[in-house]
């Protein structure tokens, strides 16, 4: 991800907290929380600046209140009001339409998802390359 702009980094969460087969799905605000809590260490990890967005849908949505949280500093975190995919699909486009030339890579396994972003010129990855970076 080596460019002279900062890189968008657009995190499915339900997609990448899914990929682990941990117990999410008993508490999934607590495994929103996790991944965001591990998230905050992307930018160190890459060692380079990147701004990081994580969309979060459904139950997980209750991992964060208001708009700011102190916890998830240096994260932007949306909170889907319908489909997740849709969020990020909108994400995506309003940083494209912003500056066509920066790079942006969204982390999701999702077939279908990976073809709309890929259509508004963003370059996707599986969430083993995330989960890689961020966990020790």
């Amino acid at each position: 991800m080596a460019d002279d702009k900062i890189a968008l980094v657009v995190v499915d969460a339900a997609n990448v907290v899914g990929s682990r087969p941990d117990g999410w799905w008993r508490d999934r605000a607590g495994a929103a929380r996790r991944l965001l809590a591990k998230l905050g260490t992307l930018e160190q990890r890459l060692d380079q600046p990147v701004e990081v967005v994580v969309v979060l849908e459904g139950a997980a949505k209750a991992a964060v209140t208001g708009e700011t949280n102190p916890e998830f500093e240096g994260l932007h975190v949306v909170s889907a009001v319908g489909s997740g995919d849709d969020a990020i699909v909108d994400v995506v486009a309003a940083a494209a339409e912003e500056d066509g030339d920066r790079p942006i890579t969204v982390v999701t396994a999702d077939r279908e998802l990976r073809d709309r972003v890929e259509a508004l010129g963003a370059r996707t990855i599986g969430p083993r390359w995330l989960l890689d970076h961020i966990d020790s």
